[in-house]
């Protein structure tokens, strides 16, 4: 029993010692999933928010958006010493007669970006309707762990976005 044991420890030892060639480097893989690259995409859109439109705007991508990907819209809130400060969506501004939400909705196809609250919109100075400019992010929803989503240049860092395409 005990050469038995012997035998087959020092076969073990013998087999996993061996070393030899290393082989040839196989063909490269696909990116991403299926085939499709894992990437983040950005646009910025400049929006003007009235009763003709209902006060909401629906922007195509203009790209593939995977099911599992995630969207985030940034609204450009403030400029303070050339510096852009921008806000994650929702965002809500409230005044002596109700709110003002700037809220998303999205598909795999579009973003949608619209006022809702309990102001009337139609009575907004334009500095709240007109002329808005809103970034949207979609990134791949593995991307999404430990970054401060409320934070665009984060986002855009770990997703590695150097530009906004301007629709």
């Amino acid at each position: 029993m005990k050469k038995t044991v012997s035998l087959l420890v020092l076969i073990a030892i013998l087999l996993t010692s061996c070393t030899g060639d290393q082989g040839p480097i196989g063909p490269p893989g696909l990116d991403g999933i299926d085939g499709i690259p894992i990437a983040a995409s950005a646009f910025e859109i400049d929006v003007n928010f009235n009763d003709a439109n209902e006060f909401s705007i629906a922007e195509n991508y203009g790209f593939q958006v995977l099911i599992s990907d995630v969207t985030l819209v940034y609204i450009l809130w403030e400029t303070n010493n050339g510096q852009n400060i921008w806000r994650l969506l929702p965002q809500t501004v409230t005044f002596d007669d109700g709110n003002l939400i700037y809220n998303f909705d999205f598909t795999q196809t579009d973003v949608r970006i619209f006022l809702e609250g309990t102001t009337n919109f139609s009575t907004l100075d334009a500095e709240w309707t007109q002329n808005q400019v809103f970034r949207v992010v979609v990134i791949p929803a593995d991307n999404v762990d430990g970054v401060d989503l409320s934070n665009i240049n984060e986002v855009m860092k770990a997703n590695n976005i150097e530009r906004f395409e301007i629709k």
